[in-house]
């Protein structure tokens, strides 16, 4: 394994889902600054938009977000091996297949979770991409769709990828409903089947599995690895309550570092921001990623009224989040 590799798995032991509308750059940029060491990704970029659409400005982000993988949404080999050229001369560290989004949209593109019923496709995308790049390609995953046996579809899914190259998955250890349940209810009401998942990796010792789907707490995920996963991914809870997840990642999973403070880090965003509007952006874009980041603690609903009400006016800057930050200090003295 080439030291490039072998640094972006250990980053994998803990990363951030892929998660559309939600993890862009400027949420990134956030949870960079919370965790110096956690695998952030992006949300889903779909190979058609950048190669037919040219919607190559979706591949931006900062150097600061490094560690950082780009998920692609697709199914034609060839449009998602040009597709991953551009991901890797934009410098992106990883290119993950998106073989889990259950949404409608996917669906009709036939890409997302589909995918998880012509895992011979999907072998050929993966061989493809790795053709064209050198950087390494993984695949998200459910852990099967609709009336399928997960306990016969997975280990076969796994099995085909592994001798298509891939050696790195994250599987979401629910199944993914196709008809019949919208994309918010795919993420709750199929049952999650933690124990398959665990037992995927006892079955397939050289890979690297990374577990996801209803993880909620660093206690969980610790368990988790400790029952011998070599990662876990977090989802919602690490952008709606961040603090309590990212805060503390370095020291309790990579044993590297020191705990961030949320304050400090608001004002380190406080340059960003500013870069941010200076280029035509707007406040919101940004803090609309910082409302929970001081979830359950005090002075956190001021803030987050506080930003909602007055990061949207035109004439919102840098003052309006130190404003609202001046609820969280003030609650906190």
């Amino acid at each position: 394994m080439d030291n490039n590799r072998e640094k972006i798995w250990r980053h994998a032991r803990l990363s951030c889902a892929p998660m559309m509308d939600w993890t862009d750059r400027h949420c990134r940029y956030l949870h960079r600054l919370l965790s110096r060491e956690i695998l952030l990704y992006t949300e889903m970029v779909t190979a058609p938009a950048l190669v037919r659409g040219g919607a190559v400005h979706l591949l931006d982000f900062s150097d600061e977000e490094h560690p950082v993988a780009l998920q692609l949404g697709g199914s034609d080999p060839a449009e998602l091996a040009t597709a991953a050229k551009l991901c890797e001369a934009r410098g992106y560290d990883e290119i993950n297949l998106n073989v889990g989004c259950p949404s409608d949209r996917v669906q009709s593109g036939t890409f997302g979770a589909v995918l998880m019923k012509t895992p011979q496709l999907v072998a050929d995308c993966v061989k493809a991409m790795q053709d064209a790049v050198s950087v390494e390609v993984t695949v998200k995953c459910r852990i099967g769709v609709d009336d399928q046996d997960t306990e016969k579809v997975l280990p076969d899914f796994l099995d085909q990828m592994a001798r298509a190259g891939v050696s790195r998955l994250a599987v979401h250890a629910r199944k993914a409903w196709l008809q019949g349940l919208s994309p918010k209810e795919n993420r709750d009401i199929p049952p999650l089947d933690y124990p398959l998942v665990h037992q995927m990796k006892r079955d397939f010792a050289d890979m690297h599995l990374s577990i996801n789907g209803g993880i909620a707490t660093l206690d969980e995920a610790e368990a988790h690895l400790a029952a011998g996963m070599d990662g876990v991914m977090i989802g919602r809870v690490a952008y709606q309550n961040p603090a309590d997840v990212l805060c503390s990642a370095d020291r309790r999973i990579f044993g590297a570092g020191t705990d961030s403070d949320p304050i400090e880090v608001v004002r380190q965003m406080l340059p960003y921001i500013e870069a941010h509007l200076l280029a035509g952006g707007k406040l919101h874009q940004v803090t609309r990623h910082m409302l929970g980041l001081f979830s359950g603690r005090p002075g956190a609903r001021a803030w987050r009224r506080y930003l909602s009400e007055n990061a949207p006016s035109a004439q919102a800057g840098p003052q309006t989040v130190e404003a609202a930050l001046a609820f969280v200090e003030r609650a906190a003295a």
